[in-house]
């Protein structure tokens, strides 16, 4: 029968059936993504990667292709044993083995000029390049102003803001030479909102000062190839807001009354926005901020 058909239908007609049962195979056989998101052959390093978003983070280029990877946290202990979950994640369900990887977990305490430098020197030893840096390390607590301790608050605008300058720093000081590279500072909502109930103005002041950061090096790195943006989550419900919440769950109610969508979002709703920054999807965006907050911004 499919003989009769091809000898009936003229060339032109016979590769049109031939490309729709192509279309029809390939669609069973895997989804068809734009390439530009693809991670493939980039190398990524991305700081407060043990846990909470900067591992999602990780996760996200994983499964985006990356094979190479520098998951960066302040102990050295705890991002090595990260690094050997997230290839064993990524080899699951899958037909790669850890031996297609190449994920290094490095000790790096962000507020230290010292340390970043020594994180990035092992990363570019490793790898010989690096094209997508995360800054996402960062704390926060809830002091009234009054009562806030100044080492606190010091504390918090070394890793917060000084972290993230360092870390873009390095970034761009190896990536210019290699003809440029993506930097993605974690700032916040709180870089344009002020959060209700929680007193929290150290924060919100040192997220606006990444947000504002991201845009000055873009300006300043754009003619050099290295781009530099900004993602704002929202209320994210990582494991460690899970527990703080479980314990206050009118809190909880609070954050999604005020959210438009009505919920917190999960740690992976920023996996699309994370590889679109890093990726060569965002190829003529620069100095621009992302949120991923569920419209909590837009009221």
């Amino acid at each position: 029968m499919t003989s009769l058909l091809s000898r009936a239908l003229p060339a032109a007609s016979r590769a049109l059936v031939s490309r729709r049962a192509w279309t029809r195979l390939s669609s069973t056989a895997a989804p068809r993504v734009l390439p530009e998101f693809s991670m493939q052959d980039k190398v990524c390093l991305v700081t407060g990667a043990a846990r909470g978003l900067g591992n999602e983070f990780c996760r996200a280029f994983l499964r985006s292709g990356c094979t190479s990877l520098a998951v960066v946290d302040l102990k050295e202990a705890e991002a090595k044993d990260a690094a050997q979950e997230l290839v064993a994640a990524a080899c699951l369900n899958s037909d790669l083995a850890p031996s297609d990887f190449k994920v290094i977990g490095l000790e790096c305490d962000v507020s230290s000029e010292m340390s970043v430098q020594k994180a990035f020197a092992e990363t570019m030893d490793a790898f010989g390049r690096v094209d997508a840096v995360v800054a996402s390390a960062g704390i926060v607590e809830n002091y009234s102003a009054f009562d806030y301790p100044f080492d606190r608050i010091k504390r918090l605008y070394d890793i917060n803001v000084h972290g993230a300058f360092f870390t873009a720093r390095e970034a761009a000081r190896n990536m210019i030479p290699q003809g440029g590279g993506s930097i993605v500072l974690v700032a916040s909502m709180s870089a344009n909102i002020i959060n209700i109930p929680q007193p929290q103005t150290p924060y919100n002041a040192s997220k606006a000062a990444v947000k504002h950061m991201a845009a000055s090096l873009a300006v300043e790195w754009a003619k050099k190839g290295v781009r530099v943006n900004a993602l704002s989550p929202g209320y994210m419900l990582t494991k460690l807001t899970r527990t703080i919440l479980s314990h206050d769950q009118e809190l909880k109610k609070t954050w999604e009354s005020l959210t438009p969508m009505g919920r917190m979002g999960e740690p992976e709703d920023l996996a699309g926005a994370i590889v679109f920054l890093a990726s060569d999807a965002s190829r003529f965006m620069t100095g621009s901020e992302i949120r991923v907050d569920g419209g909590y911004c837009v009221i």
